[in-house]
This record gives structure tokens, sequence and C-alpha cells, in this order.
């Protein structure tokens, strides 16, 4: 009887196998993944894709955000879009095209697998990715931070770097979060004004200024240090006690897709414990719970992520830059 049982479990294990692997091989034709990734990294995500989906034609588009949105609009004023798919650096940006009705919502999108706060509600955009920001600071300084109110005591006094949110979409989704989490809100920016804090540069420029000494502290993207100080490098990085900011690298179906099929199966692929295995891959930290993190990255349940709404920020933004420009310019 217990072998009978046995049997007929494999029989339908082996089905279910079956039809998933003829539901891979149904989806063919064209896909276009327009992206920011870096060319490494968009290069695995393709090739993982393509050995998951081998009838479908995958190819990419990669430069950053802003030329992949100036190239999206341009190729909308022609009544042409070329992409598919998706993949760029921050929730804001999906927001706004959500809003001007160039992205396609995905219902039936399976995120039973993760907490809620992290898609879209609606289901136009999903997280791939958790790319938080943090305090990184030099292995020499002697206030060693655990909290953001640490970048305003007197020994940070001008050693601390930042990006600026006039350059950079990560930067302003950090500023916006911290001001609407820290309970001085605005307050705070004034205060790291007052403290020297210098806000310019990109992550691999603040990286530089607290690995050579040339600042003590900054605010940076998780992996650039985690990765740097596994090469040797002088620094440390701390996830605040307050908790985190982060950027998700969505993906999204764009509207008028010419291969809705495939399309969904690339949202598929990105949501499934395989294809976050690539992001762990790749050395971030993947969205989805049940994936372990990269080397070098305390547990998850330590990592605490402030909340954040991506629809109200797009929202706040101008304002936000605004208030950060008369603070630090």
């Amino acid at each position: 009887m217990q072998r009978k049982a046995l049997s007929a479990f494999t029989i339908a294990a082996g089905l279910i196998v079956s039809a998933l692997g003829a539901q891979a091989q149904g989806v063919e034709g064209k896909l276009v993944l327009y992206t920011s990734q870096p060319n490494t990294d968009a290069q695995q995500t393709v090739d993982a894709f393509k050995a998951k989906y081998p009838k479908v034609d995958i190819s990419f588009v990669r430069d950053g955000t802003p030329r992949v949105l100036a190239k999206l609009r341009a190729e909308f004023e022609a009544g042409s879009p070329q992409a598919d798919v998706l993949l760029i650096a921050d929730s804001v940006t999906m927001e706004g095209l959500k809003k001007e009705g160039r992205l396609e919502a995905y219902d039936k999108a399976d995120v039973s697998a993760y907490p809620a706060g992290i898609h879209d509600p609606a289901k136009f955009w999903f997280a791939t990715k958790l790319i938080t920001t943090g305090i990184v600071y030099n292995t020499k300084a002697t206030m060693k931070p655990t909290s953001w109110l640490d970048l305003t005591r007197p020994e940070a006094k001008n050693q601390i770097a930042m990006p600026s949110p006039l350059n950079s979409g990560a930067a302003l989704i950090h500023t916006i979060t911290l001001t609407g989490n820290l309970k001085d809100g605005w307050k705070y920016y004034e205060a790291l004004k007052e403290n020297g804090t210098l806000a310019a540069g990109a992550n691999g420029d603040i990286l530089r200024q607290v690995a050579t000494g040339e600042k003590l502290y900054g605010m940076i993207v998780d992996f650039m240090p985690i990765r740097e100080k596994a090469k040797g490098a002088p620094v440390e990085f701390v996830f605040p006690s307050e908790g985190v900011s982060s950027v998700s690298e969505p993906v999204a179906i764009l509207k008028g897709t010419k291969n809705e099929a495939a399309a969904r199966a690339f949202i598929d692929f990105a949501l499934s414990k395989e294809g976050q295995q690539v992001a762990l891959k790749q050395g971030y930290v993947p969205a989805r719970p049940d994936v372990a993190l990269p080397a070098g990255y305390p547990a998850r349940d330590a990592i605490k992520l402030m909340p954040f709404d991506a629809g109200k920020a797009l929202a706040e933004s101008d304002a936000a830059r605004k208030r950060f420009g008369a603070i630090f310019e």
C-alpha cells in the first residue's frame, strides 16, 4: 500500500514537472528588455531566463535609468515603443510610468512568498532586490556609528559625505525615506548641514573618500562597502538601528508589449526562487525572504526596512528636491 502511494506521488510529481516544462517550452518569440542593470548583471539575468525559456529570443538594451527613460520617451513620441519589459533602478520611476499609463498590470503574478509592501499593490511593478542605504565609516574613525543621529555628533564634524538627491534617484528615495521616518524630519538634514556634511558625488565617489580617509563617514548603498571590505578596504558598513531606505530594482511589463506571454514569463521568473537566486549570485539582497543573503551581510531580520510609499514619494519628489537644495546650496 505504501509503495503504491509512493508510486502515485512520484507519477504526480513527474506530471507537474512535465507540465511546467511544457509551459516553459510553449513560451516563444522575441522579447526586448530595457534595463539599467550593469552589463554583467543584465547578461546574467538574460542568460538565466533563456535557460528556463529556451524558445524566447530575448535581447536587452542597457543604460542608466535616466537615459533608458529618455529613449523610451522618444519611442513613445514616435508611437513605436520597442521594449516589452523594463528592469530599472527604482519604484518611484516606475510609479511615474504607471501614472502615465505606460505599464501593464499583471494580476496573476504570484507574490505569495513576499511580505506586503514590497511590490506595487496594483501589480504594475515588482521588486527584484533590496539595495539599502546605510552608513559607511573608515576603520580609523574613533566613533563607530550605530544610528543615523550619530552623524550629527561633534566627532563627525566635517567628516561626512553623501550623494545628493538633486543628482541621484536612489539618494532622493533615501532622503524622502529618512525625512518621513526620523522624528526630526527635515531638521535632521539641517543638522547634517550644520555638521559640515558634503552632499555631492555618486556612491562610488563616497566610497573612495571614506576608504582613503578623505572623509571618515558616508551614506552609501550597502553592496559597495561590503564588497570592498572583503577585498581588504579599511571600511565598515552599518545598518542603522532606526532602519534603512531601499531601492528595489523593480521589473514591469510595458503597455503594448508585442509578446505578452513571454513578458509575463519574465516577471514569473524574476519573482521565482530560481530567479531570486540570480540576484543572490550577483551579490545583492534578494527581495524574496526565503532566499539567502550574500556573504558579508547580517541575518535578514537584522536589517530593518523603513516604510516607503512610492506613489506618495512621486508626489513629493519635486518639493523634496527644492527643500534639500535650500538646505545644502
